[in-house]
């Protein structure tokens, strides 16, 4: 076993190895003492055929994922290595192998990401002259890729999109500068890849494998070959890190940065967008203010609009139309709000459906979910607004999912999707057949346990099972005299009562419990098959997904509009910038909203092109500048 264990650990140097031993998940040498530190666990040994035992620690397997987290939040990778056959039918050593390494930017454990902002793993390739930048949430499939001109550009947008791991080609090693702003502004997990893995042959054929393309082309990355190539090797590394298709990512979107507002990372940090300069904390930002969405999806919108704002005044225009419009019927804003509550996150069950990780917990949290669809489709209908008619053109009820959920899986199942009581009784006949099976063996063992008492007169005689005896008769010490010994064959011996078994008691155990191990087995394979069936609906959950997001983003803002007492902004192409009674968004939240003294603002190129602020310290000079620009930010 060791053998094995040192043939699967060579291929997985920089990366921790849980080891699945039965209910474990065991590390040893270097790993275990490694992980006994970090996760504060005892620190054992194993013989391994060498002199010195082997520094051995473990976790269960139930609660591995909690301590993957603490691991995953140091720093470290790990490597899930599980059993890939079964062990009655393995001939010697179980095989075992690696189904998954967990990253800090490929991390799949919902519980552990803060679920109102996106988990991006980030790929940045350099030529030379340019920066090619690849992003995903592999959490909601969510690809973006650009390519930037300088350092400074690179840097600013890796202070917007905030990533929690950065992998990059060995070239980038040389730019200090670069990697200590990561380390010390970002706190982004680094890793650097192979030169091979961003050959720009070997990244089109991935990209065109992924896709089914036959040119890449086909996504627009062409006039863009450092944003391919950061592409398709940061696709390899998803392959890499899980061990099979990520079918949930399916579609690039490219971007230029100025088709957003241009924000320098000082500039983000000093208008405290989304977390404040000092305290990093969320309340006090520009985010805390605007952020009314009911769902987590929407959450991560509005989030990524406040961080890129837009610039196109048609774009702003049929965003604000719907804004207003909702500001107005507050009826229907409520009504919107109390469908979006109950909808789970839409984006990230998708991705665990899509990635086989899903129970059938997950399951119903979707299925609860698909029932608000119609009702919030209903009453977006109920809107007049350009941007909502987009919406309705791309809302998908996903009516059909719904239904194959509601007739198939149990409305509580169990948290394990291998011990059974997932399917509803009525959706598959075999599952009921098995199921009667075992009934009416359990009924006939509570009629031989009356018969029993009565033929021995023994009153406290019970029949009980285990899982390393079956089913037994048990009878207390006191009673020993009033047992069949004819009939009776002694199992076991314990301190207060003896337990037998009969032949007609070992033949029903056989068929109870053969028709158990048949029912899980099945219910399982068709659990498989129900989740395999929801992940080929993958593209249509994400744009339904899409436009709840949407959605809960605009009743969001219509909320923020109303209850703080904003007004509609009129665009001009002119370079102006007229504020009447204008009010710091976040400072007037912060302290009593009396007590907020509004003012005016008026800049224009030919006669007003500055203005001279000034006064004592903390008179609110800095407080004014940084009012006009979220006013216009906003």
């Amino acid at each position: 076993m060791m053998l094995q264990y040192f043939e699967i650990k060579a291929a997985y140097q920089d990366c921790i190895l849980f080891f699945r031993l039965g209910d474990f998940y065991e590390m040893f040498f270097e790993d275990a003492k490694t992980a006994s530190k970090a996760l504060e666990i005892t620190l054992t040994g194993r013989d391994c055929g060498q002199e010195e035992r082997a520094p051995m620690c473990g976790v269960p397997h139930h609660a591995a994922e909690n301590y993957i987290n603490k691991l995953i939040s140091q720093g470290y990778k790990v490597a899930i290595c599980e059993q890939v056959e079964d062990a009655k039918e393995a001939k010697g050593i179980v095989k075992r192998d690696v189904v998954r390494i967990v990253t800090p930017g490929t991390n799949l454990n919902m519980q552990s990401l803060d679920a109102s902002k996106n988990n991006y793993c980030m790929c940045i390739y350099n030529n030379l002259v340019s920066y090619g930048i690849a992003y995903v949430d592999i959490t909601t499939g969510d690809f973006y890729t650009t390519q930037v001109l300088n350092e400074a550009k690179l840097m600013d947008e890796i202070a917007k999109v905030n990533p929690t791991e950065i992998i990059y080609d060995q070239s980038l090693e040389m730019h200090m500068e670069l990697l200590e702003f990561i380390k010390r502004r970002v706190g982004a997990y680094l890793g650097v890849r192979q030169d091979w893995s961003f050959e720009r042959k070997r990244c089109v054929e991935i990209i065109q494998n992924h896709f089914e393309l036959g040119a890449v082309e086909g996504l627009g990355l062409s006039d863009h070959p450092e944003a391919l190539i950061a592409t398709g090797a940061l696709l390899e590394y998803l392959f890499d890190t899980q061990k099979g298709s990520v079918k949930h990512i399916t579609k690039v979107t490219y971007y230029a940065a100025s088709d957003y507002m241009l924000l320098d990372l000082s500039t983000r940090r000093n208008l405290e967008i989304v977390e404040t300069l000092r305290e990093k904390s969320r309340r006090g930002s520009l985010l805390w203010v605007l952020d009314k969405t009911k769902t987590a999806m929407g959450a991560r919108m509005l989030r990524n609009f406040v961080e890129q704002p837009l610039i196109n005044a048609a774009q702003i225009n049929q965003r604000l139309d719907a804004v207003e419009e909702l500001v107005n019927e507050s009826m229907l804003r409520e009504e919107i709000k109390e469908f979006l509550t109950p909808i789970y996150d839409l984006e990230r069950l998708m991705s665990k459906i899509s990635c086989q990780t899903a129970n059938s917990r997950d399951l119903i949290a979707f299925k609860q979910s698909l029932s608000m669809l119609p009702h919030v489709k209903n009453l977006v209908s109920e809107c007049k607004a350009t941007l909502f008619t987009e919406i309705l053109c791309d809302f998908d009820e996903l009516s059909d999912l719904f239904q194959l959920i509601d007739a198939s899986i149990e409305e509580e199942p169990p948290l394990s999707i291998k011990e059974g009581h997932i399917i509803k009784t009525g959706y598959h006949e075999d599952v009921d057949r098995l199921r009667r099976a075992g009934t009416e063996g359990k009924e006939w063992l509570a009629a031989l346990e009356s018969k029993e008492r009565e033929a021995t007169g023994i009153r406290t005689l019970k029949i009980n099972y285990n899982r390393i005896f079956g089913y037994y008769i048990e009878v207390t010490k006191s009673n020993l005299d009033q047992v069949p010994e004819d009939r009776y064959t002694r199992k076991q011996t314990l301190a207060n009562c003896e337990r037998y078994i009969t032949p007609e008691l070992k033949e029903m155990e056989n068929t109870i419990l053969g028709s158990e191990e048949k029912v899980i087995a099945l219910e399982y394979e068709l659990y498989v098959q129900i989740r395999n069936k929801l992940a080929e609906s993958v593209e249509r959950i994400k744009n339904t997904a899409m436009q709840v997001s949407l959605m809960d983003v605009l009743q969001s803002f219509a909320e923020v509009a109303s209850k703080n007492h904003y007004v509609r902004p009129v665009l001009s192409s002119e370079q102006v910038i007229e504020i009447k009674e204008g009010r710091h968004p976040v400072v007037e939240k912060m302290i009593d909203h009396d007590l907020f003294i509004n003012n005016d603002t008026y800049l224009n190129p030919d006669e007003h092109r500055f203005t001279i602020i000034t006064g004592p310290n903390m008179a609110g000079k800095s407080t004014y500048m940084r009012q006009v620009a979220l006013i216009v930010l906003m």
